[in-house]
């Protein structure tokens, strides 16, 4: 699990794949990265107010009004861990609990909290740290102290709360880059592609149904009851056949994994090769000490030089 957190001033402007290539080298860059690297979560630090800002930022017709995503119950309890954990955040007048749905604050279109949430599976806040907009250097001293254990809590949420596991093949027992999606939430994460691990964000307290597939394998899904604490889940997946034979998996190397493991019986022979070199060198050393030791001692000391007395 990985966990972006980034702080700017002004939000990064990230339209849509359509308009990608007209925007900015700084802004490619970053949705390149989302896109590798499979963030958890992310959040994004501004200045002008004092809250916790989520998804979505703008409606469908828009309009000023509270516009929930997929996942606005799991957004609502990371923006909550970090008001409630902040110096006075949660205690705002204006925003209740000290958060808020970017959409009924005021609509943005084209922002990097949406994008990453829906390019990137990341789960992105937008946190507004200080009524402040542009803080003079004196004081970040203590903008710093009044939201450092919100940042701490936020952290640790992400590895307490949610499910997390990796995604293996029936038949050869390897991790797959599998994707996962909850039912009755039109949201979906990807499972790395070396280790087939994944973590999904869910609120606490509730029951989901978890399913997890891939490309030329059968689903599978289960019933898990979520507590306060994080829950280890992971899913073995059978083979379909005639898909599989027409869309071979393949790893990060490039090596198609249902050759029965031929790519990584090269690997297993280089290794032993490696050991054998290593072992070779060893006596080679340990012959050279010993030959070393046994030379006779003339060779080794001095001859006394007389004494007068």
């Amino acid at each position: 699990m990985d966990l972006l957190l980034g702080g700017v001033v002004m939000q990064t402007m990230l339209i849509s794949t359509e308009t990608f290539l007209t925007k900015q080298p700084e802004t490619r860059a970053i949705m390149n990265w989302i896109k590798e690297e499979h963030f958890t979560a992310s959040a994004s630090l501004h200045g002008g107010a004092l809250v916790a800002n989520y998804p979505w930022d703008g409606s469908r017709d828009k309009r000023k009004q509270y516009y929930g995503c997929p996942d606005d119950k799991a957004f609502r309890y990371m923006a909550s861990v970090y008001s409630k954990s902040h110096y006075n955040m949660s205690l705002s007048k204006e925003f209740r609990g000290g958060i808020t749905n970017g959409a009924l604050w005021y609509p943005i279109y084209g922002g990097m909290q949406d994008w990453n949430y829906i390019h990137g599976g990341c789960f992105e806040l937008t946190l507004e740290i200080s009524d402040v907009k542009w803080p003079k250097a004196s004081e970040l001293l203590v903008i710093w102290k009044q939201n450092k254990m919100s940042m701490l809590n936020l952290v640790a949420s992400m590895v307490k709360t949610g499910v997390h596991g990796r995604i293996f093949a029936a038949d050869t027992g390897r991790p797959i880059p599998g994707s996962l999606m909850v039912k009755g939430i039109d949201s979906k994460i990807n499972a790395s592609r070396t280790f087939g691990d994944y973590h999904r964000m869910l609120a606490p307290g509730e029951s989901y149904e978890v399913v997890a597939s891939m490309e030329g394998f059968t689903p599978k899904r289960t019933h898990i009851m979520l507590e306060r604490e994080a829950m280890n889940l992971d899913f073995i997946l059978d083979p379909d056949g005639a898909v599989r034979q027409t869309k071979p998996v393949r790893n990060d190397c490039g090596c198609r994994c249902d050759d029965g493991g031929k790519p990584f019986l090269i690997r297993e022979a280089y290794v032993w090769l490696y050991l054998l070199a290593l072992f070779f060198l060893l006596a080679l050393y340990l012959v050279f000490r010993r030959r070393i030791a046994l030379r006779p001692a003339a060779h080794r000391y001095p001859p006394k030089r007389p004494v007068a007395v």
